[in-house]
């Protein structure tokens, strides 16, 4: 009796947690196969429960097989148990209600990455640098990043206590601060580059993504934008309808942007330039990386087909798989992929993912012309209106390949130590910055090499070792100017500095002329088609 009562609850528990959002009515109609399945399935969790060398839950047992099950089906097909599945549907929405900072984890520290102007923890004087050390009286030495997150997160007019350790001063500081309203921006970044180039730096896109972009669009035209580079470096993607929004402000009105297909009829579906938004009609350069995926593929894709911009950087990922989200019971969900994406020249985004192993290490497909990988199947050649060649099946490659600036390893392990920021923080103790052109002492690599001694953070030969060149000490210098700008003039104030000696954002630049070019073409094309229609009326 025990052991059937034990069946019957699994086998309810697994079909509620998996069907629930899916089949509905549909439940009862399980086939002979299915239910031949869902018998040896609750065979072997009740055995793995009942006889495993330590005790496990039934729960864990489910969760973890249905995790297992859908590595099965593609890389993008995920289970969200519920703390996931929550954080995933806050991670969209336009605001939400807390502090106003961003935090990040150094040295196994929680601490302010920078404020972010106008909210409450700004007002009440956090500054980049600070550690929280207590977040209401619990040390956030044992908390994750998310769990630190969803604390300091909470009902709008409530307080939350925090404790924050600055360097320079003695003692903890403890503060109770008031949550509001933070919008979640994903223009993280909209200034000008140069007196005509603009600059959008775009992390993803949520609810309040193409709005965004008509705001930092208007903006910078306000300031006499007359080319502009957008960054997707680094976008991971996000909401399809803000994607679709976003080219929008780009591509002629009735232009495709992107094509879904699946296997169901609906899932066949071609989204299109409704003309809510003018075009730019300005010269574009998108750059891209292998971080670069999904949304922001579309975007670039849409660009670069409809010769509205050039694409510079590296590949991107290849991430092509529409994911369509399904809540399930006990506040679970599954991104199930439903589709695939293409873009208007009919090109699929998604990469290969036969072997994980290669997907994940983002081995490159052979491009045409290549010597041919064995058993690599070739990259299908695409048009763009002009006729330009693009390829598909391997995310968007870039019109002009841009290598990253190449750190050596000492440098990506003073990075990984947040070295430069922590020494910024004591060097700023000393050398505020008085404006934005402000720039540390030429001699400023001396003091830093003795400083991760002292900090025993490398040993003296690694440290000569590893800061000796002139460019291991101009690097040195950039970041410290970066990381003290940033504590006394913001985000804006960083990103600048970086991006002056970006290599990628320099060879990008060197492209205006030639997307100029492109654009003339493209308005010499569309004045043909007009032409050709006018004549036929």
């Amino acid at each position: 009796m025990r052991r059937s009562f034990q069946i019957a609850a699994i086998v309810a528990f697994l079909v509620t947690l998996v069907a629930g959002g899916l089949w509905g009515d549909r439940l009862l109609a399980l086939s002979d196969d299915a239910r031949d399945g869902l018998r040896l399935y609750t065979e072997l969790v009740t055995l793995a429960h009942d006889r495993y060398g330590v005790e496990v839950t039934y729960k864990d047992l489910v969760f973890s097989s249905v995790e297992g099950m859908l590595r099965t089906l593609d890389p993008h097909t995920n289970f969200l148990p519920p703390d996931a599945y929550t954080g995933m549907r806050e991670k969209q929405q336009a605001s939400f209600y807390g502090l106003g900072i961003l935090v990040g984890s150094r040295n196994s520290q929680l601490t302010v990455i920078s404020p972010i102007e106008g909210t409450p923890a700004s007002r009440m004087g956090v500054q980049a640098g600070d550690v929280i050390s207590t977040i209401e009286g619990e040390p956030t030495s044992k908390m994750s990043i998310d769990d630190a997150v969803s604390k300091l997160k909470g009902p709008k007019g409530t307080q939350v206590k925090i404790t924050l350790v600055r360097r320079g001063l003695p003692d903890p500081l403890e503060m109770s601060i008031t949550r509001a309203e933070i919008p979640q921006t994903t223009v993280r970044q909209a200034y000008m580059l140069t007196p005509e180039t603009g600059y959008i730096q775009l992390s993803e896109f949520s609810r309040s993504t193409g709005k965004e972009m008509a705001d930092a669009i208007q903006k910078l035209q306000g300031q006499g934008m007359k080319q502009l580079l957008i960054d997707l470096r680094n976008n991971g993607g996000g909401l399809l309808d803000q994607a679709i929004d976003a080219a929008e402000q780009f591509v002629p009105e009735g232009a495709s942007i992107v094509e879904t297909r699946g296997r169901t009829r609906d899932s066949f579906q071609t989204y299109e330039a409704s003309g809510r938004h003018s075009p730019l009609g300005k010269p574009v350069v998108v750059l891209v990386n292998e971080g670069t995926a999904s949304a922001s593929e579309i975007l670039s894709g849409a660009i670069q087909d409809h010769d509205v911009g050039l694409v510079v950087g590296t590949p991107s990922w290849g991430k092509g798989l529409v994911q369509t989200v399904y809540g399930l019971s006990y506040g679970a969900g599954l991104a199930l992929t439903t589709a695939k994406y293409y873009t208007p020249s009919g090109r699929l985004i998604q990469r290969d993912y036969s072997s994980y192993y290669d997907y994940y290490a983002h081995v490159e497909p052979p491009g045409p012309g290549t010597p041919p990988v064995p058993g690599a199947k070739p990259r299908e050649i695409f048009r763009t209106d002009l006729g330009r060649e693009v390829y598909g099946e391997g995310g968007i490659t870039p019109d002009v390949v841009a290598e990253p600036e190449k750190l050596g390893p000492f440098e990506q392990f003073l990075l990984a130590r947040n070295a430069y920021v922590n020494f910024a923080l004591d060097y700023h103790l000393r050398h505020k910055a008085t404006s934005i052109d402000w720039q540390p002492a030429e001699d400023v690599a001396v003091p830093f090499r003795q400083w991760l001694i002292d900090e025993k953070i490398a040993s003296a030969k690694d440290v000569a070792d590893g800061i000796k060149s002139t460019e291991s000490m101009d690097f040195a210098r950039l970041q410290i100017r970066a990381e003290v700008l940033n504590i006394d003039f913001g985000q804006e104030a960083r990103s600048r500095a970086l991006a002056q000696a970006d290599k990628q954002i320099a060879q990008a630049l060197a492209q205006f002329p030639k997307a100029a070019t492109l654009l003339a073409q493209r308005r010499g094309l569309e004045d043909k088609e007009k032409h050709a229609v006018a004549t036929k009326l």
